[in-house]
């Protein structure tokens, strides 16, 4: 199979890529003697979880079907978080998962008597501290309903449990931020940490941003390892799966309206979403920044200001050129849906030796059965 021959739009996963964020974070594991557990939540495209096993030590989830996912596909440890578990939520994942993690104090009493003597059992605390660029993503902001907060600990619960959670970065490129959150979560609840066995520091800590000090990083995970006599996990999503894959599209229009817009066949509502929600524009392989040609790069959809970004080329786009709109792994394969009915992009991955893997596509069927299975006579 040629690229040339691939009907857009697809993503392209790269292996070597991937291989090469894994290495990486081999190197943190060695030097800090953390365990690292991939976020699902941000990528769960399981056609290429045979490249990331032998590196990470499992996987963790936000919701009952990709725990299911990770302890089929994965394996390793599987740990379970939920915002807010029913019990039949609790009853399907407890004895498949390794590590159970409530977000508050009731749901602990709720529930664990369904995950005793089945799962380690967690519970999420809320730091009041954070790194976050947009409030939207930020677990410390007002108002937070993310875990347990340091004035409404009971601290009788900590002694029946077996390790923590606090998840309070998110693209945290910044090594000493994240050491003083460290030292923040130190002061505030070192005496609870002291009585546990594990805390996961959740993910969101960017390590393969290039010139990250992995090795600063990891001196100071296993500092506070030390100190509170605990094993440690992140779990990382986008700093596993970063500028590994690529969405390309086809230009299928260029209009005008003091701007000129290319209209591609995708969008960001139904393809890329994140662009979408957060107002971030996205990168165009085929763009430059000095170029003399300006064009916004506008989707397929009915949505008015359904746009991929504002970008200038070296020479005028064509109808039946490709894109590559990159960096489109993260937070996006795991938000695709069927607005407008577009179509939906096939999953690719280019393997070292060149070999194009396909490792999923879609077609009207799959959009018929979304909707309704059967029909009312």
């Amino acid at each position: 199979m040629q690229k040339s021959e691939l009907k857009t739009p697809y993503f392209m996963i790269n292996e070597d890529k991937l291989i090469a964020n894994l290495e990486t974070a081999k190197r943190l594991k060695e030097l800090s003697g953390v365990k690292l557990v991939l976020a699902l939540k941000c990528f769960s495209t399981w056609g290429v979880f045979d490249l990331i096993k032998p590196y990470l030590d499992g996987t963790t989830s936000s919701g009952p079907y990709e725990v299911k996912l990770g302890h089929e596909t994965f394996g390793g440890e599987t740990h379970a978080y939920s915002v807010g578990y029913s019990e039949d939520d609790v009853k399907e994942v407890a004895d498949i998962c390794d590590k159970l993690i409530f977000n508050s104090q009731s749901q602990l009493v709720a529930h664990r008597h369904l995950v005793e003597g089945k799962a380690s059992i967690g519970l999420r605390l809320n730091p009041g501290v954070s790194y976050a660029g947009q409030d939207l993503a930020n677990p410390a902001r007002q108002f937070s309903r993310l875990g347990v907060q340091a004035d409404h600990i009971d601290p009788n619960v900590f002694e029946s449990l077996d390790g923590v959670m606090f998840h309070m970065n998110c693209e945290n490129k910044d090594v000493d931020a994240f050491t003083r959150l460290l030292d923040s979560i130190s002061e505030h609840f070192g005496t609870y940490l002291d009585k546990l066995d594990w805390v996961s520091l959740g993910g969101g800590v960017f390590f393969t941003w290039p010139g990250y000090d992995v090795e600063k990083l990891a001196c100071a995970l296993r500092s506070f390892s030390e100190k509170h006599g605990v094993q440690l996990y992140l779990e990382p999503g986008e700093a596993i799966i970063t500028k590994t894959a690529d969405l390309v599209v086809t230009v299928v229009d260029i209009v005008e309206n003091v701007k000129k817009t290319a209209i591609v066949d995708s969008a960001t509502e139904a393809h890329r979403l994140d662009t979408l929600i957060y107002d971030e524009p996205a990168s165009i392989f085929e763009a430059s920044e000095n170029g003399e040609h300006e064009y916004v790069i506008g989707s397929c959809s009915c949505l008015a200001g359904d746009q991929f970004c504002e970008v200038t080329f070296d020479a005028p786009l064509e109808i039946g050129q490709k894109l590559h709109i990159m960096d489109s792994a993260g937070y996006t394969m795991v938000k695709l849906n069927w607005f407008n009915g577009l179509k939906m992009p096939s999953i690719y991955c280019e393997r070292s030796n060149g070999e194009i893997q396909k490792l999923n596509e879609f077609d009207y069927s799959d959009f018929k059965r979304s909707l309704s299975q059967w029909s009312v006579k």
